[in-house]
């Protein structure tokens, strides 16, 4: 059993969408084995997406992440890592196909619904950064 990081992002919960989101990763097979909604503040943004801290739009990132509460969650199950970025579809969303959840969802790149951890050791940094803090 492999476990990864899934952060329903605000525009997501202001749309509500989650229970639509939390339908496909379930259907897929997946279990969530823990949730919990979170209103995150500047500070585990910035530890969060320090890899993007050199880019324009990082400050416009952490604004709307701000903006409402997020649903962190950990989902297990074979290959979650790379299943569950299947499932949510290419980050830029005019890159997403439809059925995935940015492809059928998303409006835009910024504001794309959901984040998963990108590898099995990132998964468990971010488990730990929202889980275990």
């Amino acid at each position: 059993m492999e476990r990864t990081y899934i952060m329903l992002k605000p525009d997501a919960i202001k749309r509500k969408l989650v229970g639509k989101i939390i339908s496909r990763i379930e259907e897929k097979g997946y279990i969530i084995t823990d949730a919990k909604m979170m209103q995150l503040d500047e500070a585990i943004l910035k530890e969060h997406y320090a890899h993007l801290a050199d880019k324009p739009f990082f400050h416009s990132i952490v604004e709307y992440m701000v903006s409402g509460p997020v649903l962190a969650m950990i989902v297990e199950g074979e290959n979650a890592v790379l299943g569950m970025r299947k499932i949510m579809g290419a980050t830029k969303f005019e890159d997403a196909e439809a059925g995935t959840i940015r492809g059928d969802y998303a409006f835009n790149t910024q504001e794309n619904l959901i984040h998963g951890s990108d590898s099995v050791e990132n998964a468990e940094i971010e488990i730990k950064r929202f889980f275990h803090k």
